[in-house]
């Protein structure tokens, strides 16, 4: 069985808790991000190459919940250059 790489830390954090803890925190965490256990089940189940995504407030929520620095949820860096940066390489092909 292949091990699939999901977009979102989600699981790699909850597995860390203790049994008791854990069942506690899939209880919880859906009510605090308004959604349903199964949209919760779907949100940790996501994987990295899916279209498929969680709404930015949601990932905000799961970040402060496992007192994460912003953009530390996902398993994939994302980069782009800044647009000032390719303003300029547009500019400059014209």
């Amino acid at each position: 069985m292949t091990n699939k790489v999901r977009k979102y830390k989600i699981n790699d954090f909850l597995l860390r808790l203790p049994v008791s803890q854990y069942r506690e925190a899939v209880r919880v965490i859906p009510k605090v991000l308004g959604v349903s256990l199964n949209t919760f089940h779907n949100y940790r189940n996501i994987l990295i190459d899916d279209l498929q995504d969680i709404p930015h407030e949601k990932v905000m929520l799961f970040e402060k919940l496992f007192e994460m620095k912003v953009g530390e949820l996902r398993n994939r860096n994302m980069s782009c250059k800044p647009l000032k940066e390719l303003l300029q390489s547009e500019d400059s092909r014209r």
